[in-house]
């Protein structure tokens, strides 16, 4: 009874010493858990998720200057832009001299239409941080929109030398097809190259090279970029079509048909087949002609018009009339390209040689119809 009596007391004193209070955690530290947590989420695309977690934030740390800009982002990738505004104005208050608000708050205007406080916006983020890459953009954006050409070139150019290497070559194309659309091929030409010796040689890169290498007239040097951009895109056969292409042109038979070899690894297309039977019909070789022929047949897809047409043209080169206009009454009947007047027009001409006089009258009634055609267009 007597050691009974005794070990009560010490259970009670092992029970009160088990079961003390849960320690509080610093609100600081619990607020800075939900930031972290809070951007995990946004990154993971859980936005509703992000908010609570800031939301959560907010009552911990109201004041911290990091919440608004946090939230701002969420709203933005949600595309709650009048919400997203409102949060980095607020971020602006708190945080007046960080760039990336005055630079979210400027795109955010621009996608708004409030095109002059944009221009404000983003010019006090480039204040602040002059190499930033997306105020740069933007500026390039509301300069396009506005006309001013040389200015839009001037600031997506100024973009891609300050964006990292990921970003670089979009930019520079973006001041490449403004270019463009002016007809200013020199100074296309010349940024590309200048771009691409400094080390910008990304596939679209050089391939927009390649383009204006040959509206120059410099086919040597635009094979050398397709060839380059086609080395650097293993999934695009195209680019290896190009290369063939030029290397015909240039007379370099062997080249170019080794480039069609290599864009029929990375895709079989009868597109090329006939090419390449065409290069074998310059140098004289049927054999070789048909045997791609064959080889074309055995791969053509028959939903591409350009492909059926290219193929109905090899028939006609080797004799095989018939089976040329079979493929095209066939591909000119189909609803989708009825107002095709070039396809209608190849038929007719190809049919009146056969003397097939319906199928002339057929294909003359679709140009006749097509938005602009006519029947004195047709044979």
């Amino acid at each position: 009874m007597y050691s009974r009596l005794r070990a009560l007391p010490l259970l009670a004193l092992l029970a009160s010493g088990a079961c003390t209070d849960t320690p509080k955690l610093d609100p600081k530290d619990q607020a800075e858990g939900l930031y972290l947590r809070g951007n995990s989420e946004y990154l993971q695309g859980s936005f509703d998720a992000a908010l609570k977690s800031f939301d959560e934030m907010k009552a911990l740390s109201p004041g911290d200057p990091r919440l608004p800009a946090a939230r701002g982002e969420v709203l933005l990738s949600m595309s709650r832009l009048e919400e997203s505004a409102k949060e980095f104005e607020a971020a602006l208050r708190l945080d007046p001299k960080r760039s990336t608000n005055w630079s979210r708050l400027g795109f955010i205007q621009a996608q708004l239409g409030k095109k002059d406080e944009a221009r404000q916006s983003l010019q006090k983020a480039l204040a602040l941080h002059p190499r930033d890459f997306n105020a740069l953009e933007q500026l390039g954006e509301l300069a396009e929109d506005r006309g001013d050409h040389d200015e839009a070139v001037r600031q997506f150019t100024q973009a891609a030398e300050a964006a990292p290497d990921a970003s670089k070559a979009d930019l520079l194309v973006r001041a490449v097809d403004v270019l463009t659309k002016q007809g200013r091929q020199d100074e296309v030409l010349g940024l590309l190259r200048k771009a691409t010796g400094q080390g910008v040689r990304t596939p679209d890169v050089l391939s927009a090279l390649g383009d204006a290498e040959v509206r120059a007239g410099q086919l040597t040097e635009a094979a050398a970029a397709y060839e380059e951009a086609a080395k650097k895109s293993p999934k695009d056969p195209t680019l290896w079509e190009l290369v063939a292409e030029i290397q015909l042109k240039l007379g370099k038979r062997e080249e170019a048909l080794k480039a069609y070899g290599e864009s029929l690894k990375v895709k079989d297309r009868a597109i090329v087949h006939v090419e390449l039977a065409r290069a074998h019909l310059a140098a004289n070789d049927r054999a070789a002609a048909e045997g791609e022929l064959q080889k074309a047949l055995d791969t053509v897809s028959g939903s591409d018009v350009r492909e059926m047409q290219e193929l109905a043209e090899l028939l006609t080169a080797l004799g095989r009339k018939q089976d040329a206009l079979r493929i095209l009454t066939s591909l000119g009947a189909e609803p989708g390209h009825a107002k095709n007047v070039d396809l209608q027009l190849a038929t007719a001409r190809l049919a009146r040689e056969l003397k097939d006089t319906a199928t002339v009258q057929a294909a003359c009634a679709r140009v006749a119809s097509a938005a602009d055609g006519g029947v004195a267009k047709c044979p």
